[in-house]
């Protein structure tokens, strides 16, 4: 089962709680990641895509400077839920060992995938398993 966690939002508490029986594509990454500016418009997309299906993409910011998270939003604009944990409680509870990585989690809170980096050609598959997991639902 994935980890319950409550972190400071752009506007809100973000609390994975809140999202029972949705599917979440949760993303830890920051604003020193390089594969993460590329795959933040892809997450918009998904996000586009697959949100009337019940998909919720939360990215988590580790940075411990939220001016660098903010400076890396302002040039990569996210079309869905952020949080931010500069303590880095998150990550470690999810066992996360490099940026960005990806945890699928089904509608039942239980992890379905676990994906570590970004790489155009692992789209499709990363899409696969959205699609796949929301066909559970």
């Amino acid at each position: 089962m994935a980890a319950d966690f409550e972190l400071a939002g752009r506007n809100a508490a973000v609390k994975l709680s809140d999202y029972k029986g949705k599917t979440v594509y949760l993303d830890f990454w920051a604003s020193w990641c390089g594969p993460c500016k590329q795959s933040f418009p892809w997450m918009n997309e998904m996000q586009s895509r697959y949100g009337s299906k019940g998909l919720r993409i939360v990215a988590i910011d580790v940075d411990r400077n939220s001016d660098d998270a903010k400076a890396f939003l302002k040039d990569n604009p996210a079309n869905f839920e952020i949080a931010f944990d500069p303590n880095g409680k998150t990550p470690r509870a999810f066992a996360v060992k490099g940026m960005p990585t990806s945890i699928l989690i089904g509608p039942d809170g239980k992890v379905l995938m676990v994906h570590s980096g970004f790489r155009p050609e692992e789209k499709q598959a990363l899409e696969n398993q959205i699609k796949l997991s929301l066909k559970e639902q």
